[in-house]
């Protein structure tokens, strides 16, 4: 076997060479007979037990195609981005410290701020403690979804209570204009630099790196489903190596089939693989399911159970024990109440801010498309907003007069399926529109309909009373909310999506909106617009 380089079958050879030879030497003693035929027979065989004596040592090494093939590429993978993540709290911590100390005492240290040098030398170390008493570091909040920055921002503020606590409690005079510069920009920065770290994470996840090796076990149709939809979403970092199907299948499922679910723990050596995913199927009871476990566990293989549920967070569900069995409760999605207020106040606070900072850019968007084509700048129509109340939208002119007149001539050659209507090269954009669209500035007065209440920052697209005429019964969920400037169909594909896949997403916002997804979603927004894939 070439060094450095694992090789199963030469290792299953060790293992069973090993074993072959611990059975020898535990094999119960047989007393030696006086006859010389016996005596010559066990001379013969010393020196055979005395080459083979050290084997069972090799023994120790069990199960070593799935630890060594699959755990220890994880694990390092893994180490090396928690590292990442502590040295790059450190370095946020150590620079809002130093921005806050700048900020209010200049460059200069005298006797009366030297105290705050001390302090900003401090900051890293309390936020890197703060954030792991959120367990922000735990890998069953990171790479995915938004636990991540709900543990950082809820650390953020329980390190500002807790300054203030102190600061109150002991009579420490703090500057709170210090105190008010250096824990949130040191939040929101941790915030902003994670999700940077995690973006150049799912770029190596696409390029095949830093994933996981997953066996599905389950029924054909569902383990099809299951096996393109994390092929779709290769960000998640799960990649289908293999499947068990029952006893009685066809295996034309375009995976390898490693076994029937009794064959799972043969499957995972085979594969090297390090999770196991496990589908609903009547034939796997709880009893199956524990001794699965317990087999997994030897080796420390993830075991993953996947139930029927579509698109529920996980903040959604508590699993509740009743009697020994893990009840799992889903909550209602939070429509109303005092997190939607709080959305509201949000919305409007950062429409206000924005029409301020974009001000500029409003007014040169608009003099170019008065000077590209005839007509006004502003394009409005009607659109159908929460519980299908109609409102009208404001945009960017970005086609001509008669682009309306011309739709009928160019239906047929749609590119998009479902309700909607786009083509790539659509001739009744403008010059200047066709920029416009490619960096989704035609977009932007929006922001006036979001200071009017009739939409959201974040929400589902703004359909077009026309197509929600022909919604069926589960699209019109998307009803139930404000529309959006942007929301999860925009930062994931925009116009590339499907009609199914679009509706799929902003299903999937409408049950699971939060304000943390909410500030993911806007700072996905800023890296969607300047690529130029689905902007037409």
């Amino acid at each position: 076997m070439e060094r450095g380089r694992f090789d199963p079958a030469a290792v299953r050879d060790l293992m069973e060479r090993g074993l072959d030879a611990r059975e020898r030497n535990t094999r119960p003693h047989t007393p030696v007979r006086t006859r010389p035929q016996r005596g010559a027979e066990l001379e013969r065989r010393r020196p055979e037990r005395a080459r083979v004596a050290p084997q069972p040592r090799r023994s120790l090494l069990r199960r070593i195609p799935g630890r060594h093939a699959a755990l220890s590429r994880r694990a390092a993978w893994e180490s090396r981005y928690l590292r990442t993540l502590l040295f790059a709290d450190l370095l946020v911590g150590a620079a809002a410290g130093g921005l806050a100390f700048k900020l209010r005492f200049g460059d200069g240290v005298t006797s009366y701020n030297r105290d705050y040098v001390v302090l900003s030398a401090l900051l890293p170390l309390a936020l890197v403690a703060s954030v792991g008493l959120a367990r922000a570091y735990e890998a069953r909040f990171l790479f995915v979804g938004t636990d991540e920055y709900q543990r950082v921002i809820r650390a953020g503020l329980g390190l500002i209570a807790g300054v203030a606590m102190v600061s109150y409690a002991l009579e420490i005079p703090l500057a709170r204009s210090y105190v008010l510069i250096a824990l949130p920009a040191a939040t929101f920065a941790t915030v902003a630099v994670r999700f940077g770290l995690r973006k150049r994470l799912h770029r190596a996840r696409k390029r095949g790196d830093c994933l996981r090796r997953v066996i599905v076990v389950g029924h054909e149709l569902a383990v099809i489903h299951l096996a393109r939809q994390l092929c779709r979403e290769r960000y998640h970092g799960l990649e289908v190596v293999g499947a068990c199907l029952p006893p009685q299948h066809d295996g034309d499922i375009g995976l390898p089939v490693l076994g029937t679910f009794d064959d799972v723990a043969h499957a995972v050596d085979a594969s090297g693989a390090d999770t196991v995913i496990v589908l609903s199927c009547p034939e796997i009871d709880g009893q199956t399911l524990r001794r699965l476990a317990w087999r997994l566990e030897r080796d420390e293989i993830d075991l993953i159970l996947a139930n029927a549920l579509i698109d529920v967070a996980g903040d959604r569900t508590t699993i509740r024990p009743v009697d020994g069995l893990p009840m799992l409760h889903v909550e209602h999605p939070r429509l109303e109440g005092a997190a939607r207020f709080v959305k509201e106040i949000v919305d409007r606070l950062g429409a206000a801010v924005l029409v301020a900072l974009l001000s500029p850019v409003l007014l040169v968007v608009a003099l170019c498309i008065r000077i590209d084509s005839k007509g006004p700048v502003l394009f409005r129509q009607v659109r159908t907003g929460r519980d299908g109340r109609e409102f009208l939208i404001y945009k960017f002119r970005s086609m001509y007069l008669d682009a309306e007149a011309r739709l009928a001539e160019l239906r047929h050659l749609n590119e998009h399926d479902g309700v909607l209507f786009k083509i790539r090269n659509d001739p009744r954009i403008t010059p200047v529109g066709r920029r416009l669209r490619r960096f989704s500035l035609d977009e932007l007065p929006q922001l006036f309909n979001v200071l009017l209440g009739q939409m959201s920052l974040v929400g589902p697209r703004p359909p077009l009373p026309h197509e929600v005429a022909q919604y069926a019964d589960d699209v019109r969920r998307r009803l139930a909310v404000k529309p959006g400037m942007t929301g999860l169909w925009q930062v994931s594909g925009r116009s590339d999506l499907s009609w199914e896949e679009a509706v799929r997403l902003d299903l999937r916002y409408v049950e699971n909106w939060s304000l943390s997804l909410d500030l993911v979603i806007l700072m996905r927004t800023l890296a969607a617009v300047v690529r130029p894939s689905g902007a037409y």
